[in-house]
């Protein structure tokens, strides 16, 4: 099999530039790899995929301490999917909402051009929102549904920022404060979850200020195996629960 380098799109928005490439690595015996970029930043790669299949599985065995069945799910950001399909193979899972603010992201998935798009857009419990999930998030009501007040979710994973203090636009910042999470917590139903990917090590201040504002809040590290190094990679997932 020849070395292949394929860039699939390439669109302009409000926050950069955005590409999706398609790649064979020599190095893992041509292995197709998908990799989306923001300007010169990665954002996601198909080889790397533990940790937002293990933020959906903390966050779904927490929540099921409390609720058994009928689970409806908020997802902030889309990449490349992974966190919606392992959050959609739990058939507790009755809705999930997945908010991203890349208008072209979504477009991917519904054309099929990304692995697990099809699946996604096959499944009628999901549906995919093009707008600002930390405005949604932020503002000061009790749903995320701007025409529809009191429609609390059971939980919310939140995928979009490198970590809590390295940010894909400085305005996300912003979110990460006592009063928007606060807002946040009103749109969660007793005993529900906020969970939280970082590509950092546990930040304890994070974990204090999650406190503040939830019943309690954890870390866990994911380890997973790294094909460069031929060792372990890290993120952490974050777990608040709020109020029973």
């Amino acid at each position: 099999m020849s070395i292949i380098f394929e860039e699939l799109d390439f669109q302009t928005t409000p926050l950069g530039d955005i590409s999706l490439r398609r790649r064979s690595e020599p190095r893992f015996n041509n292995m197709i790899l998908y990799e989306i970029k923001l300007g010169d930043e990665f954002l996601m790669s198909s080889l790397f995929t533990e940790s937002e299949t293990q933020l959906s599985k903390l966050v779904l065995t927490a929540l099921k301490e409390k609720y058994s069945d009928g689970l409806d799910i908020i997802i902030g950001g889309l990449g490349l999917g992974y966190t919606a399909v392992a959050t959609l193979k739990d058939h507790t899972v009755k809705s999930l909402q997945i908010i991203e603010v890349m208008k072209p992201v979504i477009d991917w998935h519904k054309r099929g051009i990304v692995p697990l798009g099809n699946e996604l857009t096959a499944d009628s419990r999901c549906v995919m929102v093009h707008d600002d999930f930390f405005a949604l998030a932020s503002a000061d009501c009790n749903s995320f549904d701007k025409e529809k007040s009191g429609n609390l979710v059971h939980a919310v994973l939140l995928d979009i920022d490198h970590s809590p203090r390295h940010w894909l636009n400085e305005e996300n910042s912003l979110f990460y404060t006592t009063p928007s999470l606060k807002n946040l917590s009103k749109k969660i139903l007793p005993g529900g979850i906020f969970g939280v990917w970082s590509n950092d090590t546990p930040d304890h201040d994070f974990i204090d200020l999650l406190e503040s504002v939830f019943r309690s809040a954890e870390s866990h590290i994911v380890n997973f195996h790294n094909p460069y190094t031929g060792g372990k990679s890290s993120c952490t997932v974050y777990i608040a629960q709020k109020e029973y």
